[in-house]
């Protein structure tokens, strides 16, 4: 292991930052903080992860969401210190890392379904 790898897992390491597990298709509300003069506030950004790049300290992830019929797509880095926290609203159930496709898709075209969870006891 190099400099640099060991850096950034001392970093990793240090941001002690606890993220909810999530992947492309999730339906996820990530808490931004927002700083306007003095003051700090916290805002959500609700929509569906369409991509996670993972490189080490470089990490971020993608979502898109509707705003009044508009697409809007926001990228956050994993561990930026603006990411305050990211809650999973829903699991997609998609077969592909990334979900770029649906930019061209509108209305329920655009939907992805709901991952089935599976229990212990229906497994048995």
């Amino acid at each position: 292991m190099n400099i640099l790898q060991q850096f950034e897992k001392d970093q990793i390491e240090a941001s002690a930052k606890k993220l909810a597990d999530f992947q492309a298709g999730d339906t996820v509300r990530v808490n931004v903080k927002i700083k306007e003069g003095s003051k700090e506030r916290i805002q959500a950004f609700e929509g569906m992860v369409i991509a996670r790049n993972n490189a080490g300290w470089n990490s971020s992830f993608t979502v898109r969401k509707m705003s009044y019929g508009e697409g809007v797509e926001r990228v956050f880095p994993v561990y930026a210190s603006v990411v305050d926290s990211v809650e999973v609203v829903r699991r997609g159930a998609v077969r592909r890392a990334k979900l770029y496709f649906l930019r061209k898709l509108t209305g329920k075209s655009a939907r992805i379904t709901e991952k089935k969870e599976q229990s212990a006891q229906t497994a048995q």
